[in-house]
């Protein structure tokens, strides 16, 4: 295998963009209130949401796509959805995606601590699918880190939605909705200094090409030179995305997006010897063998298309070219005895895949004797090629006391080496009826089809199987009110679990209410759930196979409230209890015990007061945050873990002038440090104190 440091050149990259989860940015908060079930009134707000990108400039959305296949208001929506905008992203300067999702009910997130090779979050106790633009991305661990300047907003559904999105856990899955062109001349340019030598610099850029908006272009781009927070680390990044929309008509809608990712990290700090208490800073891995690098191109085509009479159809389209590797030493065990010297093993990773997956469908929308309809059916296909190589080898111990480091080693055994193949092929279908205005119907059936071949490249051998799995969804909306809604959902959900397995399946019924006063940007939204995963893949303790004999079981309740109070006050708050608990196991032990890294409680409240300007002095905004995080278990068996903790942050903005402002943000205001995962060797100490300051100009 390779090793590093390596470097890969940033590619320019030229773009086309126009999708369909773009559609459901949101057509503000007056607008959703009254929008009514038919075509005529739905599809000019749809557009205009797009196009005005009006949530922009606000921390609540209205509408979102996330919940369903048919883009709707989020008071009419039989789902617990949570919508992140770019104006809250950048609020809180979060920068990846565990921060832009940190503050959002039922989200777990950066429970592995130092360990920084993956974006790690969990939804309502289980890991989370992530997709982009409605097409799926895969499970978020084993995968790359986003880049989150791509996105105008981020999208969160609770629960279930296999019907929507396809395979994924029972617990949610997040949507990246990615940045458009407009139809108007805008752009900003930042530049921002910060903790562990951080140095960056960013652009986002539009206008037409031509004078009556035929066509559109836009260009989006990031450098990043930094450090992490330990010894020997480093967190570059380069980012460009390019886009072009043409629209013919007001019926059609062309767009491609191309978009160059590259990462240049390291997996993370290697562990600290379990109950010890060093400075974050102090480095127990390898110098000479720490290194994560990424380098992925992708391109989507989306097309939209508006028949008239109600009907319209849509397709979207995404190729991808993936490359990752990382590679490390980590502190394996601690001793017990009185030494001071940890054991360590090296641990390396070669990655590539190219995935194609593409979605088409149609949509018509029509009423009859008063009652409202929308249907839409289409069908979607997801073609993904790997090759993964892993690599695992005892490495040198280390005298945490009087630290030397061995250099890189001259090889690291080759354990695994597979070549995957995945031809996916899905139909499905979802159908709304409205009923005199209040009573709203969504079914949703998806029928997937997956077929698996997997070489063992060690041993020559190969390994087939095929996956035949319907999935559905059924929800029922009251609007109580023009400003309140109650809804009950049925949903499942359904995930490969492996070759020679049975899918693992999600279920869940939610009860919820959501309330939209009238004449304000705000959204309150409460739901009670009971899920169950089933049919959960573990290593047999008797056969030492894999083998589905795992069932977990979940009950909660969400809670969440965005609000601008005033023109000046505006605060987002979140609370999240979850009874989770191993109702199988086989015969293992751990029946009743709450799975691993699920705390039963969190809550976070961001909370922002603007001081208008007057005279020369322009507005000020101040920002205080915190995020709650109870006690959770390192380990299924309960044995060790983490008591609930407390972590602030907080954020400054000045309003020079019109067009430019200066924002200062601090994560973790009082460096609280905790250990966030251990148990297994070493500990892993959570994100410490992390100061950004950023100017900006923006027309």
């Amino acid at each position: 295998m390779r090793f590093p440091p390596h470097a890969r050149p940033l590619s320019l990259i030229a773009a086309l963009a126009g999708c369909a989860s773009v559609l459901a940015v949101t057509a503000g908060a007056g607008l959703a209130q009254d929008m009514p079930a038919n075509v005529t009134v739905l599809d000019p707000i749809l557009l205009e949401a797009v196009e005005g990108d009006d949530d922009a400039g606000l921390i609540v959305a209205t509408t979102s796509s996330a919940g369903g296949r048919l883009a709707a208001p989020l008071l009419d929506t039989p789902a617990s959805v949570s919508v992140i905008t770019s104006r809250e992203i950048a609020q809180r300067g979060a920068q990846g995606v565990e921060e832009v999702l940190q503050y959002s009910a039922g989200v777990v997130a950066d429970f592995y601590g130092a360990d920084d090779r993956f974006d790690y979050f969990k939804i309502r106790g289980f890991d989370a699918y992530a997709a982009r633009d409605g097409l799926s991305l895969g499970r978020p661990f084993g995968g790359i880190r986003e880049e989150t300047y791509a996105f105008e907003r981020v999208e969160v559904v609770r629960g279930a939605i296999s019907t929507a999105t396809g395979v994924s856990d029972p617990g949610g899955s997040v949507n990246y909705v990615t940045k458009l062109p407009r139809r108007a001349r805008f752009g900003e340019v930042y530049g921002t200094v910060g903790s562990d030598d951080r140095g960056e610099i960013g652009f986002d850029l539009g206008d037409n090409f031509t004078p009556d908006a035929t066509l559109s272009w836009r260009l989006t781009g990031k450098l990043r030179d930094a450090d992490a927070e330990y010894d020997n680390s480093r967190d570059d990044a380069g980012f460009l995305m390019g886009g072009l929309t043409w629209r013919p008509s007001e019926a059609t809608s062309l767009s491609v997006v191309v978009d160059h990712l590259d990462l240049e990290g390291v997996p993370g700090s290697g562990g600290h010897p379990i109950g010890t208490d060093f400075d974050r800073d102090r480095f127990f891995g390898e110098p000479g063998y720490n290194f994560r690098g990424t380098e992925r191109t992708s391109v989507m085509a989306l097309l939209d298309h508006d028949f008239g009479t109600g009907l319209s159809a849509s397709a979207r389209l995404r190729y991808s070219d993936t490359a990752s590797d990382y590679g490390y030493a980590y502190i394996a065990a601690t001793p017990t005895d009185g030494s001071t010297v940890a054991t360590r093993s090296f641990f390396g990773n070669d990655a590539a895949l190219t995935a194609l997956i593409g979605t088409a469908q149609l949509q018509y929308d029509t009423s009859f004797g008063g009652t409202g309809s929308r249907t839409v059916a289409g069908v979607e296909f997801a073609d993904r090629d790997s090759d993964n190589d892993t690599f695992f080898g005892p490495a040198p111990g280390i005298d945490w006391t009087d630290p030397v480091y061995t250099g890189a080693p001259d090889d690291v055994p080759l354990i695994a080496s597979t070549t995957n193949d995945q031809r996916g092929r899905a139909i499905f279908a979802e159908q709304e009826l409205t009923f005199a205005d209040r009573f709203i119907v969504t079914a949703g059936l998806r029928h997937d089809w997956l077929d698996i071949t997997e070489t063992d490249n060690l041993t020559g051998t190969t390994a087939r199987g095929e996956i035949s799995e319907t999935t559905g969804r059924l929800g029922l909306t009251w609007k109580v009110t023009p400003e309140v809604s109650t809804y009950a959902s049925y949903a499942q959900s359904v995930v490969p679990a492996g070759i020679g397995t049975d899918p693992e399946e999600g279920r869940q019924v939610e009860l919820g209410v959501k309330y939209q006063p009238l004449g304000t940007t705000a959204l309150f939204s409460a739901a009670v759930y009971d899920l169950t995963r089933t049919n959960l893949t573990r290593t047999d303790p008797v056969t030492l196979l894999p083998a589905t004999i795992g069932e977990v079981s979940a009950r909660g309740l969400d809670l969440e409230a965005k609000a601008e109070l005033t023109p000046a006050i505006s605060l987002t708050a979140a609370y999240s209890w979850i009874d989770q608990e191993i109702v199988e196991n086989g015969t293992s032990g751990n029946l009743g015990n709450r799975p691993l890294l699920v705390p039963e409680q969190s809550a976070s409240l961001w909370a922002t007061y603007t001081l208008a300007g007057q005279g020369a002095r322009g507005d000020m905004t101040f920002s205080l945050g915190g995020r709650y995080t109870g006690q959770y278990f390192y380990d299924d068996a309960n044995t060790v873990g983490t008591g609930g903790t407390v972590v602030v942050d907080a954020a400054y903005g000045w309003q020079l002038r019109d067009d430019t402002a200066l924002t200062l943000n601090v994560s973790n205001l009082f460096d609280r440090k905790y250990v966030a995962n251990g148990g297994f060797g070493a500990d892993f100490y959570n994100p410490g104190r992390q100061i950004a300051a950023t100017l900006r100009r923006s027309w």
